[in-house]
């Protein structure tokens, strides 16, 4: 996801500004200390509100590890959950009872992935073309995308840029949500979170602007440094933490998944270590296997590569690989990806 991040300043860097400097609220200036905090976390007590108090999984996904161990990766845990059956929606006329049917989804082919990469890496012992299921992160950067050329090569999944901060929608989302669900690939939707504007604010968006659909993955957060902000505050790490857990509550609440946390090294070293663990991470590790470069930490997702090279994208694009072999894909996709439609 980092093309957002290194491309933005070329033409766009006024959306950048206009996104964090535009935050309502005492927050946005900096001086959310001097009134009580517009954030609500499940660790202090909520004010009456239609969204679920607790927001709590009460599904786990079962996945068989034998299948890693013969070919040396680290076994997969079921650190993927899905929200709860009695998760509501944000708006009170949006309630709806959520439930996780006990059949599994119908399975679809997974496509060998015929990708190659600008700047190739040695990852050593484990390296992406071990793992079964391959698949790609996109935004505006990728332009005109030939979703089924694109799905030919490998991608049989994708993550779409959807919004950041509270009042900007890729201008791509839309056709590109549509498309690749038509040419078959498993989609979600990303947000690039904006450290100036108030968590709950950034949530409204994203669930104003991404669909409430059967079969779509779950939601992400992109938490990570941006240098091309016009935000340059660097929150504490409770704060963080916090603000994080505000947004992820509420989606959970509204799409009865949990979400899915992506983020670098840097961020991930100073605010996530020891963070989360009952959360799935997407974990960007360009230059080792994310146990070497993250130690401990249970994965789903891994962008190896910020410069991939397909038939069906002009330019370059992110790759990603899912932590399991094919039949952990399929089991982690039919729990993860079982709500029910509006």
């Amino acid at each position: 996801m980092r093309s957002f991040v290194l491309l933005a300043w070329l033409g766009l860097s006024a959306v950048g500004v206009a996104s964090c400097t535009s935050s309502s609220g005492i927050d946005s200036l900096g001086l959310d200390r001097l009134a009580p905090s517009k954030e609500i976390t499940s660790a202090i007590p909520r004010p009456s509100s239609p969204v679920s108090e607790t927001a709590q999984a009460d599904v786990a996904v079962v996945m068989d590890v034998s299948a890693n161990a013969d070919a040396g990766m680290p076994p997969v845990k079921p650190s993927a959950l899905v929200g709860g059956s009695e998760a509501r929606a944000v708006e009170a006329t949006e309630q709806v009872a959520l439930s996780v049917p006990d059949r599994p989804i119908a399975r679809g082919k997974v496509v060998r992935h015929r990708f190659s990469d600008a700047k190739p890496i040695n990852f050593g012992k484990v390296s992406p073309k071990d793992y079964a299921v391959h698949g790609v992160d996109v935004s505006r950067w990728q332009g005109d995308i030939d979703w089924v050329k694109l799905k030919s090569q490998g991608a049989n999944f994708v993550y779409i840029k959807a919004t950041d901060g509270g009042d900007h929608l890729d201008p791509m989302f839309k056709k590109n949500w549509r498309e690749a669900h038509q040419a078959g690939l498993k989609r979600g939707a990303y947000h690039f979170f904006y450290w100036c504007r108030v968590a709950s604010e950034q949530a409204d968006w994203f669930i104003r602007n991404v669909p409430r659909v059967e079969g779509a993955l779950p939601p992400v957060i992109d938490v990570e440094y941006n240098a091309h902000s016009s935000c340059k505050r660097r929150l504490p790490r409770a704060k963080i933490i916090e603000k994080m857990q505000v947004f992820m509550d509420r989606l959970e609440a509204h799409y009865g998944q949990r979400p899915v946390i992506y983020t670098a090294p840097d961020f991930y070293d100073d605010n996530l270590k020891g963070e989360f663990k009952d959360y799935p991470f997407w974990l960007r590790s360009v230059a080792a296997h994310p146990s070497k470069r993250y130690p401990g930490r249970d994965w789903v997702f891994w962008q190896y590569s910020g410069s991939g090279l397909s038939h069906g994208v002009d330019g370059k694009i992110d790759l990603n690989v899912f932590h399991g072999s094919e039949k952990q894909w399929w089991a982690w996709i039919s729990g993860a990806t079982s709500v029910a439609a509006r």
